[in-house]
């Protein structure tokens, strides 16, 4: 059954992520789980209320890596709403049976089999949550 969740797209999407920072983001969140230890940390710049540049740094599971690369491939051009919205839909997919997130971030989907591992849950989220944090500082600050 792991091996169906180690699946080749999932392999391939935590092994594109590369860690990045931007020079004077706007917003930068950290999240760190603290059953497994895995982080997210995003920077991120707004133009108006749009995401315009998003920089990461990973050190998580490759399902959390994974995670993370499909924000980071989706997120330039989304608004915090967008973002928001696929936080929680993916947070519904996982712990309550939910449909997965649909739009620019619908690859999603292919974690729908972390649903049946609790102790992935969090470092699954990490990305989506660091990344509406960060969205939230640039408004904010």
């Amino acid at each position: 059954m792991l091996d169906d969740l180690y699946n080749t797209d999932i392999l391939a999407l935590s092994a594109s992520l590369r860690n990045e920072t931007l020079s004077e983001p706007c917003g930068t969140s950290r999240k760190v789980s603290k059953l497994c230890g895995s982080w997210v940390e995003i920077d991120i710049n707004l133009e108006g209320d749009i995401v315009s540049e998003c920089a990461m740094r990973v050190q998580a599971c490759a399902l959390g890596q994974a995670s993370a690369a499909i924000l980071k491939g989706n997120i330039i051009g989304a608004s915090l709403q967008e973002v928001q919205t696929a936080r929680d839909a993916l947070y519904a997919m996982l712990k309550e049976g939910g449909d997965p997130p649909t739009g620019r971030f619908e690859k999603l989907k292919l974690l729908i089999g972390v649903r049946e591992y609790p102790a992935r849950h969090i470092s699954t989220m990490l990305a989506f949550d660091a990344a509406v944090e960060a969205i939230k500082a640039c408004k904010t600050g």
